[in-house]
């Protein structure tokens, strides 16, 4: 019987098809991707502490911190003379409300020293008024100018210029304004340093890493995949928080989807790369602790998560606006509040670039897989 030839082209097709597969330059990074984000499924509590938990303090801080009526100023005079016509003129006054008591000065000078009250006052029975205020305290500053107001109007004092109070409670102006995108970026920070050292440290201690360490994988593609699986989590964080704002308490977002986004991602990525240079050498979970613990907590403090960090001396604003937290909020901030474009906010994303740049570098060099 005739032999059949092989022809060059059925040669290169059995030559091909007997050729083991290689995996691209990538293959070895979504694989360890995949595996991360599989992870996430044995890992409950991640969903109530990345999602849930940002949720209820929004809502808690959203509720104490809400639009109502200004409180009426806790007043303590001291029995005296005089003191009964200062609490008639006070609890007259159709400018201001005020809570009255009146004590002896034992009494009175205890309430005021433990905060049950704003201020408190002692008449001469001639006239003369003396307050006790606290200058560190705003109720106490606003007290003290509310009473001398009426004390003084009633003493025959007049305005010579004609004023009025318009108050200013529209969106974008508020304290849950503030506070919403400072959650978003204290949410990010979290979940990038804990999410991350902690998994670290943790695989390290059941020596899942020295596993690793026997195969054709780079520690740059393992680490990387580590420090993006975040990326997913950031866009239901960042959109989770943000459409509760304006459910709940009617946050108006200026800017768009996508720079929100970016900013977003830019700051995941940066933690992501700051965790991982926390937990790059920590072999145990209380050293990691304490190292995550010291790195978040001046930018708690400093970086305008609760309040603004324009409160701090002047001298050290720069210091402050150089932590990443500082920029990831201002311009999350500028973004959502103002509608500042990315392009006007180089600044900030040269700081987050610059900090994740360089956390990741230093983690490649220095990551240690026992």
């Amino acid at each position: 019987m005739p032999v059949a030839q092989e022809t060059p082209a059925t040669t290169r097709e059995s030559q091909l098809a007997r050729a083991p597969r290689r995996n691209g330059r990538w293959s070895g990074y979504n694989h360890l991707l995949m595996a991360r984000l599989l992870e996430l499924k044995r890992e409950p509590e991640v969903v109530f502490w990345v999602f849930v938990f940002p949720l209820l303090l929004a809502l808690g801080l959203g509720i104490a911190f809400r639009n109502k009526p200004a409180e009426a100023a806790s007043v303590a005079i001291v029995a005296g003379p005089g003191s009964q016509d200062a609490q008639k003129l006070l609890a007259g006054s159709a400018q201001h409300a005020f809570k009255i008591q009146t004590l002896n000065s034992d009494e009175a000078q205890k309430g005021f020293r433990l905060g049950k009250f704003d201020l408190m006052i002692k008449t001469d029975g001639q006239g003369g008024v003396e307050y006790l205020y606290d200058p560190a305290r705003p109720e106490s500053v606003l007290a003290k100018a509310e009473v001398n107001d009426v004390l003084q109007s009633a003493a025959g004092r007049k305005d010579v210029v004609a004023t009025k109070a318009v108050t200013s409670s529209e969106p974008g102006s508020r304290y849950i304004d503030f506070l919403i995108p400072g959650l978003l970026g204290m949410n990010l920070m979290n979940s990038g340093m804990w999410g991350i050292g902690f998994a670290l440290v943790d695989m390290r201690q059941r020596k899942l890493l020295k596993r690793f360490v026997g195969t054709p994988m780079r520690r740059g593609d393992f680490l990387l995949a580590i420090m993006s699986s975040r990326l997913l989590l950031m866009v239901i964080e960042v959109g989770l928080l943000l459409v509760f704002g304006a459910l709940f308490f009617h946050i108006r977002v200026l800017g768009s989807v996508f720079s929100i986004a970016a900013i977003g991602g830019l700051g995941s990525l940066t933690f992501g790369g700051v965790g991982l240079l926390t937990a790059s050498r920590a072999q145990k979970i209380e050293s990691i602790s304490g190292l995550i613990n010291l790195v978040m907590m001046p930018m708690w403090i400093f970086s305008g998560v609760f309040f603004s960090y324009e409160r701090f001396p002047a001298v050290i604003h720069p210091l402050i606006k150089a932590l990443p937290l500082t920029a990831l909020n201002d311009a999350l901030r500028a973004s959502i509040l103002e509608g500042t474009p990315l392009l006007h906010q180089w600044p900030r994303l040269l700081v987050l670039a610059l900090w994740g740049g360089i956390s990741f570098v230093l983690a490649l060099k220095w990551f240690r897989w026992t």
